[in-house]
């Protein structure tokens, strides 16, 4: 197999998608259909998501800014969402922990493709508290708590036999123990939005864009402006 770029199969793969294009339907999104408060509104979509075979729907791209200006992203599983906010784990000590800590302004983009919907929030992350970390850690399954001990995310490594070592390594450690105890670089963020996009694709590409904004320094509980943006 050549490890040439071929053109010709670039081509190919943007004319059928082309041939593929989808009319997204009248499926509206319009204010009287809006629930007042932007959680509500996420929930019922994140419900409906779900009924309707959305894979993942708790799925969302997280983007972030590094020290340096790079924007990166990436995706994350959304783990808790409630007035306060939106509310995912990772490993602190990753590349989105460091981005985090040098700039917690960030974006989830949850893209429902399949029901022709994307949820787009933007706000600040701050770290949870250790309880509420470690509760959630106590759920996770014990693999998955095995692996988030023995991987260093995003960190360099040699090889894969090398994690797979770790892996083993613990594994034989914590042999016949469930209560594998919780990494200290490992915890969770919640996501405080003041901005909450919610995108229902349309007819001809006259897309329903309702936008839920609020001051960037305002609580739980504090009111949220409405406005209409052209697709």
């Amino acid at each position: 197999m050549s490890d040439a770029i071929d053109p010709d199969r670039i081509e190919r793969a943007v004319e059928h998608a082309l041939t593929r294009r989808k009319d997204y339907g009248e499926e509206r999104l319009d204010e009287g259909r809006l629930a007042p408060d932007p959680f509500v509104q996420f929930d019922l979509w994140l419900a409906e998501a779900d009924d309707r075979g959305v894979y993942e729907p708790n799925a969302m791209v997280l983007g972030t800014i590094g020290a340096d200006g790079t924007p990166s992203s990436r995706t994350v599983l959304l783990r808790g969402v409630d007035d306060r906010g939106f509310v995912f784990y990772t490993d602190r000590s990753s590349r989105k922990g460091l981005a985090l800590a040098a700039n917690p302004t960030a974006t989830l983009l949850f893209p429902w493709y399949l029901i022709h919907r994307q949820v787009i929030v933007t706000g600040a992350a701050a770290t949870v508290d250790d309880d509420e970390s470690d509760a959630y850690w106590a759920t996770r399954p014990y693999g998955s708590r095995i692996a988030a001990t023995a991987s260093r995310q995003s960190r360099p490594i040699g090889s894969r036999a090398e994690l797979e070592d770790r892996v083993r390594e613990l594994e034989e450690e914590y042999s016949g123990v469930d209560d594998i105890r919780r990494p200290e670089r490992w915890g969770g963020y919640r996501l405080r939005p003041w901005r909450i996009e919610f995108w229902q694709g349309r007819t001809s590409r006259l897309h329903d864009r309702l936008v839920f904004e609020r001051d960037a320094d305002a609580g739980p509980g504090s009111p949220w402006r409405v406005e209409r943006l052209q697709p």
